[in-house]
């Protein structure tokens, strides 16, 4: 009977329509990016690698080159995108615009001319059934520096072409020692060689070339003396270190000491700590303790010539990381949905169970009985709930329902440097046994083992995720300062209580002079569960988790 009247509706509905005229709604598939390359590309200047940095959600593509290409034409070497997309770009930006290519590709093919100047920010149009722009970002770096003996501090001058230098009043004019003078980058080339001139009493001409010119244009280099100072010193700190960095003269080495602000003995750092780079260095101090009021000083030839105090981070412990605060309510389809947290205050994790609940119970539920300390842990089991496939799962953030997909927002407010995510696990895999529908270069999965997955983040911005768009967490976003994970395709047991294994999952830092603002942790019985695949009974029970700071 059921069956009858859906039929039936369905047929009204599709008679209705027949009577509306151009009025066809089209299917929403959105076009993205997949993967961008370029000749010369290279690592970030903040070493978080020479990926890509693709964001589905700004639509952009952020990526840095070296100082080997031209940016007036660059090449793009690889350009993926959504399979049912087409590209469309600027015809100004392009060398020869009727040979770029109007579909993807992995490899370049030896017809296609994909050479564009990216000066500025290009745009790019991914057309599918309706139009998605996007805009890629190139950053040339090009490293200039001078290095002489005796240097104060140097200006480089690029749109004028000049450097000029300064150095201690003891030091002879007439007769300066150049270590290293790029002006052209480090694929550039300076004539004559700098080192084999010494006179700069007045001033000095050089043509200088960068890598990817045939012609060399003419710099001046004048050197001056300096009655400034000869050293400064800043310090970021950490939660159980900091960094000092500053500029020195060249050919000295300064001497660093710190201790707790309460303490009499200083520590001295040893000289294999500081590292100096020319007129530049920098010392990492360990061993700190979070939340503590410490001094340093620098000292040049045995005179301090700064001495500061600061304050470490604070050690934040993980709310809730025992999951033993858990409140349930019924909704209007009389389900039971579960909330890990206090009712009534704000809750610092969430799980995606408001979904799920539209057609069944919570798959992520306290547990009482397989626990490894106090009275509850978390269970988060993998399911078929008629119409899709439902990961058990937990992550500090935000969660709304889009239809039958999900929104989900994450990241909470968290300003520490954590070294270790620890954890107590207990993982059952299954046979992916489901795939979308709609997905089916995703079959070859099935007949695989389900993985759990458990991931950290520090970031600077809140991170959305939309399963309708079947995104994935990019751990090598701009925003990403440090990350670790935790993945396991097998049966996870260990000799803790209930059979629970201790897990240590460290953080990777890619950027260590920035402080964190969120603190994001997302853990899944099934890793591709926000993409509906998955096994149907995968089961994790996650216990006692804590962030460990040495």
């Amino acid at each position: 009977m059921t069956k009858k009247i859906v039929y039936i509706a369905a047929g009204l509905l599709a008679l209705n329509a027949c009577k509306i005229e151009n009025d066809i709604p089209y299917p929403i598939v959105e076009g993205n990016i997949e993967s961008f390359a370029v000749e010369g590309q290279c690592a970030a200047p903040d070493g978080s690698g020479n990926q890509a940095v693709i964001s589905t959600s700004n639509r952009t593509v952020t990526l840095y080159v070296d100082d080997t290409v031209d940016l007036t034409k660059l090449r793009i070497t690889q350009f993926t995108v959504s399979s049912e997309a087409t590209i469309q770009v600027d015809s100004s930006v392009c060398v020869d615009y009727s040979k770029f290519p109007t579909a993807g590709f992995e490899t370049l093919d030896n017809t296609a001319d994909t050479r564009v100047n990216f000066t500025n920010p290009v745009k790019f149009t991914l057309q599918t059934y309706q139009d998605y722009q996007w805009t890629v970002n190139v950053t040339q770096i090009i490293e200039r520096n001078i290095d002489v003996t005796g240097q104060i501090s140097s200006v480089i001058d690029t749109e004028n072409r000049i450097a000029i230098i300064y150095v201690s009043t003891d030091t002879d004019l007439s007769n300066i020692q150049v270590n290293t003078m790029n002006l052209g980058g480090a694929s550039g080339t300076v004539t004559p060689d700098p080192t084999t001139v010494h006179d700069f009493s007045s001033a000095q001409q050089f043509l200088v070339s960068q890598g990817w010119e045939d012609t060399a244009k003419e710099w001046t280099v004048y050197v001056y003396h300096s009655e400034g100072s000869t050293s400064t010193a800043s310090i970021f700190p950490r939660t159980t270190s900091a960094t000092i960095s500053g500029n020195i003269q060249s050919g000295q080495t300064p001497v660093i000491s710190y201790k707790e602000t309460s303490a009499s003995n200083w520590t001295e750092l040893s000289s294999s700590a500081v590292t100096v780079s020319g007129t530049s260095y920098s010392a990492d101090i360990t061993g700190l303790t979070g939340g503590t009021s410490y001094q340093y000083q620098v000292a040049i030839n045995g005179s301090t010539v700064t001495s500061e105090s600061f304050t470490t981070a604070p050690a934040t412990p993980l709310t809730n990381g025992g999951f033993e605060d858990w409140w349930s309510e019924t909704t209007g389809s009389g389900r039971t949905l579960w909330h890990p947290g206090v009712q009534g205050e704000n809750t610092y994790w969430t799980t995606g169970n408001e979904g799920a609940t539209i057609i069944a119970n919570s798959n992520s539920v306290p547990e009482t009985e397989i626990v490894y300390s106090g009275t509850r842990a978390a269970c988060l089991q993998t399911k078929w709930l008629t119409m899709k496939l439902a990961a058990g799962n937990l992550f500090t953030g935000d969660f709304q329902t889009d239809g039958t997909h999900g929104i989900l927002t994450l990241g909470r407010e968290f300003s520490a440097f954590p070294s270790t995510l620890r954890m107590h696990l207990k993982y059952t895999t299954s046979t992916i046994s489901r795939t979308p529908t709609e997905r089916d270069d995703w079959d070859y999965m099935k007949g695989q083992n389900d993985t759990c997955h458990v991931y950290i983040a520090l970031t600077t911005e809140k991170i959305e995720l939309r399963t309708r768009r079947y995104d994935i967490f990019n751990k090598r976003a701009s925003s990403v300062i440090a990350y670790g994970e935790y993945q396991s395709g097998v049966d996870v047991s260990g000799s803790e209580r209930n059979g629970y294994a201790q897990i240590d999952v460290p953080l990777e830092y890619y950027r260590t002079n920035v402080t964190p603002q969120y603190l994001i942790i997302v853990c899944s019985s099934s890793k591709y569960g926000n993409l509906f695949v998955g096994g149907e009974s995968s089961t994790m029970y996650l216990d006692e988790m804590e962030l460990i700071y040495e």
